[in-house]
């Protein structure tokens, strides 16, 4: 066996359970969570050139697992980008990375316009003020509470969730943006 797909193989018996419980997070059934799974596991074996030089790759396989999740979760309740519910933008309620992804369940460049979205939101990161990043992180692929985050830092749960509603926000109008480009191309 060549030392990729020993890799492979390892990353996969490591991540499995872990990505499983991610996944049922966001997905109803559990035909759906393997499906999703396994989705994820197929890009690590297609996309593992491309990977292979992350430093965390913990970090990619969430990624693309909320990803999955996400389409997965779009075609039971497709909305288009331009008409999401901005009404969530309470401070009670923590905005979600997947309130504010449009729906490329239709769309024939569905895989490229999702490595153009997974970019511009990695750009946008990079921009945001390093506490909203690590909040937006530490929940959306994390999965940390904001308890947890809290308890951490030394900061209160509102701080922690101001500070992720501010991250999403910054992504909501960098994403709208590209959206916006992307039509009036």
């Amino acid at each position: 066996m060549s030392q990729k797909n020993e890799h492979i193989e390892r990353t996969v018996n490591t991540y499995r359970g872990k990505l499983l419980n991610f996944i049922r997070k966001f997905v109803s059934g559990s035909d759906d969570a393997e499906d999703v799974l396994q989705d994820v596991f197929y890009q690590l074996v297609v996309g593992y050139d491309r990977i292979e030089s992350l430093d965390q790759i913990s970090g990619w396989l969430f990624r693309v697992a909320r990803n999955k999740a996400t389409d997965n979760h779009r075609k039971m309740r497709p909305m288009a980008f331009s008409q999401m519910n901005l009404a969530q933008d309470s401070d009670e309620t923590p905005l979600m990375l997947e309130d504010i992804l449009p729906d490329t369940s239709n769309l024939p460049d569905r895989e490229l316009l999702g490595e153009m979205i997974w970019a511009k939101i990695e750009e946008l990161l990079a921009q945001m003020p390093s506490k909203q990043r690590e909040v937006f992180i530490w929940h959306e692929f994390e999965q940390k509470s904001f308890k947890e985050m809290a308890e951490e830092t030394g900061e209160t749960i509102n701080t922690m969730i101001s500070r992720k509603r501010y991250a999403i926000l910054a992504l909501r109008e960098g994403l709208a943006d590209l959206y916006n480009d992307l039509i009036n191309d």
